[in-house]
């Protein structure tokens, strides 16, 4: 008897330390997803795979693209026994944490320039002031893919359109090469063609300004994203996107993950104008009268909702 009890601990013992070296291996390693079955996909009437629907990713990619531990906030100061959340995030507490992530980098590196390296530190350390998210602009792409938010897309044999949730973004996929964009924009221009069964995208023209994440990776006006959704069954697709900007990397990178699609009564976009609940942080001090802005949250009236205009 004695001798089959530490028979099974022992085994389990080595079972755990299995576990935990492959969880471990898992944060450093690359982004895992299934291969597609063919047969198993919806298709359109001409043959193509049917993409239509509320999709949604299940990540932490839009606090990091890379591997990352969890810690108390974006924005960081030297504490005493370490890191510690600064004043204007504090008081969200464990609200305001970041949690981990095992990256969707395919080999969990951006080949960073010198100088591009240096620049998404500061834009890192400065999160708070410099991230476009926070004052509610266009995310861009790819992370208007992975954002916390879902997205819709419409296909046709004629066109396909995918619409935000975040900030009312869109894209008209252009089925026909347009060109050159005229003019660099948020979201850029996207030329959509077929591999297959895969759909691929190439996005260009869009501006410098964007960020990949909140942890401040970026890019320049030359950047070129390649992306690539390929469905693996009726309610999910892979997702590729390929960076190239030569600005800023010193080679083309991957990223890849999972998008699931939504099903049930809340497989719909709701509304969420978010430029109207930063209206107070931009542009709340050229009141005549401004509010005060370092009050404790503990002063502060509230507001009772039927009362919000």
């Amino acid at each position: 008897m004695s001798v089959l009890f530490w028979a099974l601990l022992a085994w389990s013992g080595i079972s755990f330390a299995a576990e935990g070296d492959s969880q471990q291996a898992a944060v450093v390693g690359e982004p895992s997803v299934p291969s597609p079955a063919a047969g198993d996909i919806p298709r359109r009437p001409d043959g193509k795979p049917d993409f239509n629907g509320v999709w949604q990713v299940l990540n932490t990619a839009n606090y990091d693209l890379l591997a990352h531990h969890a810690k108390p906030a974006m924005a960081l100061r030297k504490g005493p026994f370490g890191p510690v959340p600064v004043p204007e995030v504090l008081a969200l507490g464990a609200v305001g944490a970041v949690p981990a992530g095992i990256g969707v980098v395919v080999g969990n590196e951006i080949p960073y320039l010198p100088a591009a390296r240096e620049k998404q530190i500061q834009n890192q350390a400065n999160w708070l002031k410099e991230d476009p998210e926070i004052r509610c602009y266009l995310p861009g792409v790819p992370r208007a893919n992975y954002m916390p938010f879902p997205f819709q897309i419409f296909q046709s044999e004629q066109a396909i359109f995918i619409a935000y949730e975040y900030a009312g973004a869109a894209r008209n996929l252009y089925l026909e090469d347009p060109g050159e964009a005229p003019v660099d924009s948020w979201m850029g221009q996207s030329h959509a063609t077929w591999d297959g069964d895969t759909l691929v995208v190439t996005v260009t023209g869009q501006n410098d300004r964007t960020w990949f994440d909140r942890s401040g990776n970026h890019h320049s006006e030359a950047l070129k994203v390649t992306e690539r959704y390929t469905l693996l069954n009726a309610r999910v697709m892979d997702y590729e996107a390929t960076m190239e900007d030569p600005n800023t990397f010193s080679k083309p990178w991957t990223i890849r993950m999972p998008i699931y699609q939504r099903v049930g009564v809340d497989a719909q976009l709701q509304q969420f104008k978010c430029i109207e609940f930063v209206e107070e942080l931009m542009y709340g001090d050229k009141r005549k009268e401004p509010l005060p802005r370092d009050l404790p949250a503990s002063t502060v009236a509230p507001v009772a909702p039927e009362s919000i205009q």
